[in-house]
Parts: structure tokens; sequence; C-alpha cells
């Protein structure tokens, strides 16, 4: 593409001029090139929106302009950079990839207390905020499952830095995403009248597996005062150790035992 050989030049007429240069290919849209383009545009600028069509032809921008990577941004003839180096020009704070955050339970417990509020409002047959609190529960138990599934042994590693059976028996904290999810989901349908028979069985779990984290939680983080990532969404997380899982276990105790009286 010939236009992309040849840089923008700043004129008085067009002081808020951009340029972008980005990836658009039958096999590549690249999403960085899409978040510039909208994030110029959210700005106020003048933009020159010029596709890069092959990799041919990247590789031959990128020789040019000597730059490692696609998008680049220009304003008023001067390269800014990718979509990092916008942000930064545009004094655009980024986030830290390495900070704790406690977004991940935010997300997860708000949905499942949306979707424990539909489940009730769809059967006024019920006892509302009893209702809620054990399908909350329950939801809540399933979601983090599923968190602990997506990898199992990313999991098991981060567990094993402060659960007091895993330290003894490794193989436990491989079953212990299982035994959650099968927690949440017989107490699930236990709460729905389908499957009465899996209460006790799901409330025995749940308040065995519960009962050994809170344990160990809190032994970590209240009398060892270790500082640790916390296993409860995953492996992965930069959510701390601390209140969000000691919570996750005392949850499964409360619904344990009330299951079971």
């Amino acid at each position: 593409m010939a236009s992309s050989a040849t840089l923008p030049s700043a004129t008085a007429d067009a002081a808020r001029r951009a340029v972008l240069y980005r990836m658009v290919t039958p096999e590549h849209v690249c999403p960085a090139g899409l978040k510039a383009r909208h994030l110029l545009r959210q700005h106020g600028f003048e933009l020159d929106d010029r596709p890069i069509l092959s990799r041919a032809e990247q590789d031959a921008f990128k020789a040019e302009h000597g730059v490692a990577t696609t998008p680049q941004v220009f304003i008023d003839g001067e390269r800014v950079g990718g979509y990092d180096d916008l942000q930064a020009f545009l004094g655009i704070a980024q986030a830290d990839p390495n900070r704790t955050t406690y977004r991940p339970v935010i997300a997860i417990f708000s949905m499942t207390a949306l979707m424990a509020a539909a489940l009730v409002w769809g059967n006024p047959g019920v006892l509302g905020v009893v209702a809620w609190a054990e399908y909350f529960l329950a939801l809540s138990m399933c979601a983090l499952a599923i968190q602990k599934l997506q990898n199992v042994e990313t999991f098991a590693t981060g567990f094993l830095g402060y659960d007091l059976l895993a330290q003894r028996y490794v193989p436990y904290a491989r079953i212990y995403p299982f035994a959650e999810g099968f927690a949440g989901v017989g107490m699930l349908a236990a709460i729905g009248g389908g499957a009465s028979w899996l209460m006790v069985p799901a409330a025995l779990t749940g308040l065995v597996i519960g009962s050994i984290g809170a344990v160990s939680v809190f032994k970590a983080v209240y009398v060892d005062r270790r500082e640790l990532k916390c296993a409860c969404v995953g492996g992965d997380s930069r959510v701390p150790l601390g209140f969000v899982s000691l919570t996750e276990n005392v949850m499964m105790i409360a619904m344990g035992v009330w299951m079971l009286s």
C-alpha cells in the first residue's frame, strides 16, 4: 500500500491530526489497533486510519520506520508509538498487571447475587430472603469452582502454598475444585427440590472443605502473617489471600450447616 510509506505532515489547520497504521488482514485484525482507533476518536483527533493489509506490507512498514510492532500512531507528524505509548501520551494511567485486585471476586459475587435474585423473583412461591441466600451461596460456590476448574494445576500450585490438608496430601489440591463444584451443584439441586437426596452429601462436602479451608487461611494470614495470593478464583489471580478466601470458606460452612439442619 503506497500510503503506508509516507509519514503524515503537520499543518496549521490540522493541529490535532492523527495517522494510525494498524494490521487488518483476513486472518488477523489487530485488537490494539482497534483500541487505538477508538481512543483517538474519543479524544477528538482528526483520524487518518491507514490499514496494513498484508504481512509483507507490515514488514516493510516496520523496516522503514524502525519499529518492532504495529499499530503505530503519528500525531502532527511525530511518531507517538503503539497503543500503550498512546495512552501515556494522552495522560491515561495504565493498570499495573502485578497489582493486587478484588475485581474478579466482586464480579463473581455481584453476578451470583443478581442471579439468585432473578431465581427468587421468578418463583413467588418461595420465601424471598432465605431462598435468595441459599441460591446466592450455592451459585457462588459453582462460579468459584468454574474459576478453579479452568486450570486445575495452576490452582493446585497456589492452593498448596497455604492449605494445610493439601500440604500433607497433595492430590487434595486437585480434588478440591471438583468437590466445591459438587457441593455447589448438589445444594442448588436440593434447593430446587428436584434432587433432595443430594442435600446431605453436598452439605457434608461443603462443610468439610470449608472448615479445612477456613482454618488454613486463618493460620496463614492471621497467625503466620504471610502475604499470599488467594487461589479462590484460580491460580493466576492477583486477589490477596485473606478476608475474601476466608469468606468463601465460611460461606461453605454456613451453607453446609444450614442444609443439614
